[in-house]
């Protein structure tokens, strides 16, 4: 469910006063995506979506994310637009929240990507590295290395709750991260969680990129690593080479690769695979019950990093030798 915060027709119509959208016709809440609150609505002018900002995001962060949409949509990135209000700004407030009207962005996701899909997403993936060069504004990861090792140290003592024998086994691999991670690779502006409820498609043709709410300054191959885990593993939790070759060569269809991205692709994937597995975990371990949130499986991403432990090269990911 991703409506955390009530909306009236009252107040809705007062905020869109302050922006060139037209007559407001109708507005529904959209449940997916679990960071902020959003709503579908109807105007005169065309569809847009509204985005309230929950607490889980930095008021401080959003000139970064709004800013970043604008600058990838420059450079050539088919992805939404929030739109000035009439005093020129990108944020508003509503409902206590800070607000933001963002174009609207035909298409839809895909439950069962296959490989043509993939090599389309590894092109958009470098298209939008390529895109994002210049952006003045920065953003750390904060869910890199010190993210996991804080995340860890919130659900260590209960990680066996899920799983016996968890604990020391995340430890060691958190270890092992923590000794090895690279710390000079070419880095930018990514997405960081471009999973695919967040890239649309028309038919067979993609769309367009959307939700920039985790993206960041790190390593650009560190992004590739995240899409492949997202896109080329199936339910059954074995990798599907076949995907991830196509996602590659999509990627490098676009952007070229060093010597040193592709040799560290490996812990780069485990680092990904850790960095999801514990925002999962400690999701799992501290959501109320009767929450309106679907708890995702840590377990997924543990399956994922086992493989990639057990990963010698990146020519085991499909790359072309």
């Amino acid at each position: 469910m991703a409506v955390y915060t009530d909306i009236n027709e009252i107040d809705l119509k007062a905020f869109l006063a302050e922006y060139e959208t037209g007559e407001l016709l109708s507005f529904k809440g959209i449940a997916e995506g679990v960071e902020n609150s959003n709503f579908l609505l109807h105007t005169s002018e065309g569809a847009l979506i509204l985005t309230l900002y929950e607490k889980r995001v930095e008021k401080d962060d959003l000139p970064f994310f709004l800013g970043l949409m604008h600058h990838l949509s420059a450079g050539g990135l088919n992805c939404p637009l929030p739109l000035p209000r009439k005093d020129g700004a990108l944020l508003g407030e509503l409902s206590g929240r800070p607000a933001a009207l963002i174009s609207f962005l035909e298409g839809m996701w895909l439950r069962k990507p296959e490989a043509n899909h993939c090599r389309a997403v590894g092109a958009a993936l470098a298209q939008m590295h390529v895109a994002g060069e210049g952006f003045e504004i920065a953003r750390p990861n904060a869910l890199s290395v010190a993210g996991w090792q804080e995340l860890w140290q919130k659900s260590e003592d209960r990680a066996d709750e899920v799983l016996e024998g968890l604990r020391p086994e995340i430890s060691e691999e958190l270890a092992y991260l923590v000794a090895h991670w690279p710390k000079d690779l070419p880095a930018g502006v990514i997405h960081a969680d471009l999973f695919p409820d967040n890239v649309f498609f028309l038919g067979d043709e993609l769309s367009g990129l959307i939700d920039f709410y985790f993206a960041c300054n790190d390593f650009l191959a560190y992004d590739l690593a995240i899409c492949l885990n997202a896109w080329c593993f199936e339910k059954d939790g074995s990798y599907n080479i076949t995907k991830g070759r196509a996602m590659i060569e999509g990627y490098l269809s676009v952007r070229a690769l060093s010597e040193t991205e592709i040799a560290a692709m490996p812990l780069l994937c485990r680092g990904s695979a850790l960095r999801f597995f514990l925002t999962r975990l400690y999701d799992w371990l501290t959501t109320p019950a009767g929450a309106l949130v679907v708890k995702k499986d840590p377990l997924e991403y543990l399956k994922k990093l086992r493989f990639h432990q057990a990963v010698d090269s990146a020519t085991d990911y499909g790359w072309p030798q």
